[in-house]
């Protein structure tokens, strides 16, 4: 089979075969459309057909080609998958269109072939596998509908959700959006994406960042009064005015401010509430890199 295969969204019905040049290897790139749907494109190699065939022996003549979709159930090691169906599909064409069941999911499509044999479970031999996607929650998004033409109007967006910009990202993903769009895939930071040995050349091998908050306290009564802040007293300009900068801790902090006239017969309390909460996220290193 030389399988390049293109589907419908609705149910990848009239397909429609593209001349394409022989791939030079296997490839299968999975990427997000929405909640509900996935986009599968591959490329499958001559070599790997024949070797295909060669495994199956017997069982070839009642091969079909399939696209193998699984659930990804251990999320910390991208290792232990579950079958959720075999899709059937032909050839003639590059693409098709996975439904799935809007709940956020980790999915990976494998393209092979299944072969009917004695026992109730067919043979199945696997030609290449793609890339594993995260799907959104529903109304996470808008729907996309279309193929090439519409992910160029929102390329990022869809190699986003795709896992194009995590740190065990495809370089298939890349490059196959890279040929496709004609142009770079960036990094979150827009600088373009390279290749991972010319970053490791570059690479910093640590990136000192400290952030820190203070608060500014300011304000203004009459000349010649008195002003306090959590008990403390507060110079004042001669004006009146006066500015006060603290330290501004991790917690929630209730601070009364007091203004008393001079001869200590008025007082006025402004009550400040505040509160500070710093979360340090975990380094993000890229192995394709940053050029």
């Amino acid at each position: 089979m030389h399988v390049l295969v293109r589907g419908k969204a609705a149910a990848n019905a009239k397909q429609e075969a593209e001349p394409a040049e022989s791939p030079s290897k296997d490839r299968a790139i999975l990427l997000v459309r929405d909640a509900f749907w996935l986009q599968v494109s591959w490329e499958v190699t001559r070599g790997s057909v024949q070797r295909a065939k060669a495994a199956l022996g017997a069982h070839w003549h009642t091969a079909k080609p399939v696209l193998r979709l699984v659930a990804i159930t251990d999320a910390a090691t991208n290792a232990a998958e579950q079958k959720v169906r075999d899709i059937p599909i032909h050839g003639g064409v590059n693409t098709w269109y996975v439904d799935i069941l809007g709940e956020p999911t980790r999915y990976r499509v494998i393209v092979g072939y299944s072969a009917a044999r004695d026992s109730a479970d067919p043979q199945f031999y696997a030609l290449c596998r793609s890339n594993i996607v995260e799907s959104p929650p529903p109304n996470s998004s808008d729907a996309i509908d279309g193929h090439w033409e519409d992910i160029a109007e929102d390329y990022e967006r869809i190699f986003s959700l795709s896992g194009g910009h995590k740190a065990d990202a495809s370089a298939d993903l890349r490059d196959i959006f890279e040929q496709r769009l004609r142009r770079p895939m960036k990094s979150p930071n827009g600088r373009q994406l390279g290749n991972a040995a010319d970053v490791t050349l570059r690479r910093e091998r640590e990136l000192p960042f400290e952030v820190d908050a203070e608060l500014i306290v300011f304000g203004s009564t009459t000349g010649g009064s008195s002003v306090s802040l959590g008990g403390e007293p507060v110079k004042l300009n001669e004006d009146g005015t006066f500015t006060l900068r603290m330290e501004l801790p991790d917690r929630r902090q209730v601070l009364p401010v007091v203004a008393t006239s001079r001869d200590g017969m008025r007082q006025r309390t402004t009550i400040i509430s505040v509160e500070r909460n710093t979360k340090v996220m975990e380094p993000y290193l890229c192995e394709e890199g940053d050029l």
